[in-house]
């Protein structure tokens, strides 16, 4: 995983402050928003382990603190819900322009009913998932109870929410009762996914019920048996990431990997656009190669070396295996570690002279099983009888030809 602090600007010109979160072995095929619960931030465990969820399936995040909130600039006591909603479409923008249109929202208890409202007005979205969201936005008044009398008296109210004091006015109120979240989910026209817990006592799972029926198909419900509001058990956050990866996946343009069609067990495949990140068909698998960002790679995948090291290892490995499974000895594992440098010849003449390097492979073998010393000795002699490390010492050929 990838994590960058970006800001962007929202509609009164105030900065606010996200986390960019890229998938750590691809570029993304799409990008997300995440709309972090009321009172929250971006950087709620909850919201980081959904976020970290997506991008380990290949969708870039945007997590931000709405105005008034975390590292954001603004004052929470001038804020309401259309302005959250308004920043949700600010970030869309941002991304737009700097990244690529997102795909998908998600948002996380009044941020979920903040998501519908702004998923209707961004045009690239094309799928909703909602976590233990309330069914209208004015279910927000009951956490704010203690205060309405005060605020409805002199227009504002210092509220306790979880610990912290807010200033609440009566603009946040008075903005709550305008907003029909289930007119708004009926015209919605996008996936939802409404995941609920039947234990959630801020925000009862009724809340899922009148939005799932009040929104058209596509239109999916998950229950979150056993977990609390704000998802505060780790496992319960991953299994939410996990769900709306892979649900979403269903409504995204992820591009397919390139099919590289050869003759030759290998073949390696690399445009002018994309550095060193080099498309690999070994065999009947895909996978990438690349070079570390030091030298001007993405770090998607081994290095080319370190793709020779790994083929040493594992031959290594498997001649272990085989020999000792021949022989009826006790193999419980046997791990093998590589390395590859250029060092100097233990007897060269001119070792200021770059050219008396030689190419080094550091191999350490570690064995677990009932073995003696004597049958570890034996070991090691097989270990230097692998193909590949037998080709590493033989001479020879690379056949060079051009494909028309």
């Amino acid at each position: 995983m990838s994590l960058s602090k970006v800001t962007f600007t929202n509609a009164e010109g105030q900065t606010l402050s996200g986390r960019l979160e890229l998938p750590a072995d691809q570029h993304p095929h799409n990008f997300a928003l995440f709309a972090h619960c009321f009172t929250c931030n971006k950087n709620l465990g909850a919201v980081r382990n959904i976020s970290r969820g997506l991008t380990a399936q290949g969708f870039g995040v945007l997590r931000f603190d709405f105005t008034g909130l975390g590292e954001s600039e603004g004052d929470f006591a001038d804020t309401n819900f259309s302005g959250n909603v308004e920043d949700l479409v600010a970030a869309a923008d941002f991304l737009a322009k700097e990244y690529m249109a997102p795909a998908l929202i998600v948002g996380h208890s009044l941020g979920g009913a903040a998501s519908i409202f702004a998923a209707s007005q961004i045009d690239s979205i094309k799928a909703v998932a909602t976590v233990g969201a309330p069914s209208n936005p004015k279910h927000v008044k009951h956490l704010l109870k203690s205060g309405l009398e005060e605020i409805q008296a002199t227009g504002k109210a210092v509220v306790n929410l979880s610990g912290r004091d807010f200033t609440i006015k009566k603009q946040f109120i008075d903005d709550l009762d305008t907003k029909s979240l289930p007119e708004v989910a009926k015209n919605l026209d996008k996936a939802l996914l409404v995941m609920h817990s039947p234990q959630d006592t801020t925000v009862g799972i009724k809340n899922a019920e009148e939005i799932y029926h009040a929104a058209k198909h596509p239109k999916s419900f998950v229950s979150l048996d056993g977990a609390d509001h704000l998802l505060m058990r780790k496992e319960d956050s991953n299994y939410v990431g996990k769900v709306i990866a892979g649900w979403s996946s269903r409504y995204m343009d992820i591009p397919e990997t390139s099919k590289l069609n050869s003759q030759h067990h290998v073949v390696a495949s690399l445009d002018n656009t994309e550095g060193f990140t080099t498309q690999m068909k070994i065999g009947n698998h895909y996978m990438i190669a690349d070079e570390p960002e030091s030298i001007g790679g993405n770090d998607f995948g081994p290095s080319p070396y370190e793709l020779v090291s790994a083929g040493l290892s594992a031959c290594t490995a498997m001649t272990i295996k085989m020999y000792m499974a021949r022989k009826g000895w006790d193999l419980q594992n046997v791990e093998v570690h590589t390395s590859y440098s250029k060092s100097h010849a233990a007897d060269c003449e001119n070792c200021e002279d770059p050219n008396a390097k030689i190419d080094t492979f550091e191999r350490e073998i570690k064995i677990e099983g009932d073995l003696d010393e004597k049958q570890i000795n034996r070991i090691l002699q097989i270990a230097d009888k692998c193909p590949v490390h037998k080709t590493l010492h033989s001479q020879t050929q690379v056949i060079t030809k051009l494909i028309s």
